[in-house]
């Protein structure tokens, strides 16, 4: 339920507006709503960390606004709150008006929705699956460049789920797409809440099945094979794709036997996956 702060409520503060977050000195701020001058602001409550409540305060504060990503490395309930947050002040944003018969809508004092008074028409946030996979051949694990990453790191394959398909077409589908790869063995591992925009990251792990790597060149700028114990440059640990790496690793290892070292990759500076 939104409320008007005094200045004496306290908790983590994850003031959003246009995708951005409030970062002031980089970090998520903490406390009294009085020590970040957020008196008079309306906030709503939508979670707990470490036994403090998540404030959620809709407002662009001009100055310190940022990327969720710089807060990826911190821990991943605090991260998912924040991304949280930050859907959903994107949410509210956008269904201001209902998009149905064009009147005003009001926030639901009972749920996440906007509800609409003239035709009653109800809305939810919205979540856009997608699908992340590692692919493994033998020793090697595929992985790639692609065109929205900075730094030169590689990761492995990603895509969103399309109307009518399965999680395991999309795989399959995605990796076809993006290097003309076949796969098999398709296994599901985990999934991330993924705020960029409002996605939700269903991990897998699959086998290689044939083709050669011929990278989609308007998504992928460099795709190859690379030995568990040769690894490029990778994205950052607290990452889905980064577990993903890992487990590979892991596998490949456990393969080999006990004798053979571990991975020699670098860890990213910056935090795309």
């Amino acid at each position: 339920m939104e409320q008007e702060l005094s200045g004496s409520e306290h908790g983590w503060w994850i003031v959003s507006q246009n995708g951005k977050l409030w970062l002031p000195k980089g970090e998520l701020p903490f406390g009294l709503a009085s020590t970040w001058t957020l008196q008079g602001f309306k906030a709503t409550p939508i979670g707990e960390w470490e036994g403090a409540t998540a404030w959620l305060v809709r407002h662009n504060m001009t100055r310190d606004m940022g990327s969720v990503r710089q807060i990826i490395d911190q821990d991943a309930g605090l991260f998912q709150l924040a991304g949280r947050g930050i859907q959903l002040a994107e949410f509210y944003r956008a269904h201001e008006f209902c998009g149905y018969c064009g009147h005003t809508m009001r926030v639901s004092s009972k749920e996440w929705a906007c509800l609409c008074d003239h035709c009653h028409e109800r809305y939810y946030p919205q979540i856009a699956p997608c699908i992340i996979v590692a692919i493994r051949r033998g020793d090697e694990i595929l992985l790639a460049q692609h065109t929205r990453h900075r730094g030169g790191i590689y990761t492995v394959l990603a895509g969103f789920v399309e109307v009518g398909e399965t999680l395991e077409q999309t795989v399959a589908r995605e990796v076809m797409e993006e290097t003309r790869v076949k796969v098999k063995n398709v296994r599901y591992v985990t999934s991330q809440p993924w705020p960029f925009p409002h996605s939700l990251m269903m991990a897998f792990m699959a086998e290689y099945d044939g083709g050669d790597i011929t990278p989609d060149h308007s998504e992928i700028l460099d795709a190859g094979w690379y030995r568990y114990d040769a690894l490029p440059l990778l994205p950052p640990p607290g990452t889905v794709a980064r577990r993903l790496i890992e487990d590979t690793v892991a596998l490949c290892r456990a393969d080999q036997g006990p004798t053979e070292q571990g991975p020699t990759d670098r860890d990213a500076d910056n935090t795309m996956l």
